[in-house]
């Protein structure tokens, strides 16, 4: 009999598998709906709709299993805490909707976005600023190495001191060698 067996693997150990849905309901918390694969947002469903009634509750103990559970990830834990569990104060459940879209290319699975069902979506955030002029930075950084590599060269010795290289000892004018062809040669 299989009784409580309805956990779904997900081709994982355990301890992967558990880190993978702490992951994804990390991101469904910062970002508010993730695409995924279709078994993999029903396995993250159902931790991410622990997690919302933990922070309905709000106590420091409730913060710590939240904690836990999303392996020390303190961002998400204020922003389930502080932004998306008041909103969900009156829902008993269900806090999360799946919705199924086409199969993926490479391998056809079938894919599905997860996403919280009365919680705003986050607006975009603005880019991040641009350095101010990127070519300069490259230039300096080219400036810099050729500074290097010449200050890594030992300074050039005067030429009365100089002596032979060690290739120029060792390359020595060869000498040609006869390669006629003799009868006796011929003969074998």
């Amino acid at each position: 009999m299989r009784h409580l067996k309805r956990t779904a693997k997900l081709g994982r150990t355990g301890q992967h598998r558990n880190r993978m849905l702490a992951s994804m309901v990390c991101s469904l918390i910062k970002h508010r709906r993730i695409i995924t694969t279709l078994a993999k947002a029903k396995a993250a469903r159902s931790v991410a709709e622990k997690m919302i009634t933990l922070g309905k509750g709000g106590t420091l103990h409730e913060r710590r299993l939240a904690a836990a559970r999303l392996h020390q990830d303190t961002d998400a834990v204020k922003i389930l805490f502080n932004e998306i569990a008041p909103t969900q104060k009156e829902r008993r459940g269900g806090y999360t909707r799946i919705v199924r879209l086409g199969q993926r290319q490479g391998d056809a699975a079938q894919q599905a976005i997860l996403e919280f069902v009365d919680v705003p979506s986050k607006p975009p955030s603005p880019p991040p600023p641009s350095p101010k002029n990127p070519k300069r930075r490259k230039r300096k950084k080219r400036r810099r190495r050729k500074k290097r590599r010449q200050s890594s060269k030992p300074p050039p010795r005067p030429p009365e001191t100089q002596s032979k290289t060690f290739r120029e000892i060792l390359v020595r004018p060869v000498e040609p060698v006869d390669v006629r062809v003799t009868p006796a040669f011929n003969a074998i």
